[in-house]
Order: structure tokens, then sequence, then C-alpha cells
């Protein structure tokens, strides 16, 4: 059977993150990708000026249409915006009970535009939080998730790990791309393990949609049937080649996207 995951988040005008990042990274790992549109951005290399939600009841629609059709494997989540989109999304989810969800609590772009209204903050933490099997925050977005401040040591990140944990989903993966050092750690605990992932830290302005490309490719593995650890380990290996690839490219004037097919070209 084709691995079929679905993306749900917002569109990127110029194709490095969002929507656009999920596919690019789905088909990159042999996944069909079928993808659900919560805003639309107006959104380059160097920032983020206009974003248009879609009306909740639409992406529902959305939704709805794909479950009804698609033996979806997997699925993504990514920029939510505002709480009514959320507990659609939260709603739809529960119909349909798909078997991986990846939640990537996007916040802020990598140009450091925000990308999610601060009421909706609560409304991520009790509606999307607990149907995850897994939520990818960096380091910031962690913190912004418990309020507290930006964990600068591995006791801190495990702490914050179990406090996310206890929010209601079944693993965490904190990413470290935003901490400092020679290497880029993520981390990803459970209930009942931690693991540590590294790799060499690469030195470029070429990070745009490295988050939203990430989370998809978790989702990617699920949708093969990989277990989350698999799932994870792969991802963190073609996202740091993708990263290492991605001054192949001459795009844009600010920060450019990764290289998501770097294994073909």
């Amino acid at each position: 059977m084709t691995p079929i995951a679905l993306t749900i988040a917002g569109s990127d005008s110029s194709g490095g993150a969002g929507i656009q990042a999920d596919l690019k990274s789905f088909a990159a790992l042999g996944v069909y990708g079928a993808s659900v549109i919560t805003a639309l951005t107006a959104q380059n290399t160097k920032g983020v000026s206009g974003i248009h939600p879609v009306p909740a009841d639409f992406v529902t629609a959305q939704i709805d249409a794909v479950f009804s059709d698609l033996a979806v494997g997997a699925v993504k989540i990514g920029m939510v915006a505002h709480p009514a989109t959320i507990e659609a999304i939260a709603a739809v989810l529960k119909r349909w009970s798909p078997r991986h969800v990846v939640l990537d609590p996007v916040m802020v772009a990598t140009s450091g535009d925000r990308l999610l209204a601060a009421d909706a903050v609560d409304a991520l933490r009790t509606k999307l939080i607990p149907l995850a099997s897994v939520i990818t925050p960096n380091l910031p977005e962690a913190a912004a998730l418990l309020d507290a401040p930006i964990a600068e040591s591995e006791a801190a990140v495990a702490q914050q790990g179990k406090r996310l944990l206890a929010m209601g989903c079944r693993a965490v993966l904190i990413k470290g791309g935003h901490g400092q050092g020679a290497e880029s750690i993520d981390y990803l605990f459970d209930a009942d393990h931690s693991i540590t992932l590294a790799a060499p830290r690469i030195a470029t302005k070429n990070t745009h949609g490295t988050g939203c490309s990430l989370s998809s490719a978790v989702a990617a593995g699920l949708a093969k049937g990989d277990d989350l650890e698999t799932a994870v380990r792969n991802a963190k290996t073609w996202i740091s080649a993708a990263i290492a690839a991605a001054d192949r490219f001459a795009v844009g004037h600010g920060h450019g996207p990764v290289h998501h097919f770097h294994r073909f070209y």
C-alpha cells in the first residue's frame, strides 16, 4: 500500500516552509502527501508580511475530504494560528482517529515573525497536545508552552520534556537547533525513555523551514510503518544533510530554504 501522510499547516508563498516544505519532505522520503491549508501567508526568505486565516469550518471540510478517501498513515500539524482553527482540528481528528499525529507547535518563523496568536497558545496546550503521538518544539517553543525560561542545560531540557509529557502527548522531541556548541542536540522523551540525538552544527543562514521539514520527515517515517525512535533518527539524519546542502541554493536574500532533494540533485 502507498504510504500517505497529511499535513495540516499554513502555506508559505516563498515555498521554503509550511505546506510547501511538508510536501517536499514527504516526496523526498517516498511518501504521498496530502494537505489541508489553515492559513495563507505573504512570506519570503526575509519575513512574513501578512497572514490570512482559512475559516475553521473550511479547515474541517478539507480534513473530512482527505480522510473520507485517502488511507492516511500519519498526520503532521504545523501552523494553526487561532483558537477556532485549533478546536476544529481537534474535533475532526477525534472523529477520524489517525494512528499517528506529529504536532509541530509553530509559534515564530525563522525570520522572527510571530505565527501563533497569543490567545491560541492555551488552546494548543489543551486541545491538540493531548492528541499528539509526538510534539516537536524547538527550545524557545518548549519554553513558551511552559511559560518558562529557555533551557540552557541538558537537565533543564529533561525537566521541560517531562512537563510537556504531562500535558498528555505520548512523546516529546525537543529540537536543539537554537542551542549553542559544536553539535545540534535533539532530545526525545516518552514515559519510559530519553534519547539524545546529536549532529554537527552547520554554519549556514539557510535554515528556512527546518522545523517544518523535520516534523514532516518524522510523520513520513511513521506513515511508512517505522516506530517513533526509528522515524526520529532517520528524520534527524535527513534534515542534517538537507541543511548541509542548503548553500547549494541561491534563493532569496534572507534565510533561504534547506535542500529537501539533496539526495537527488
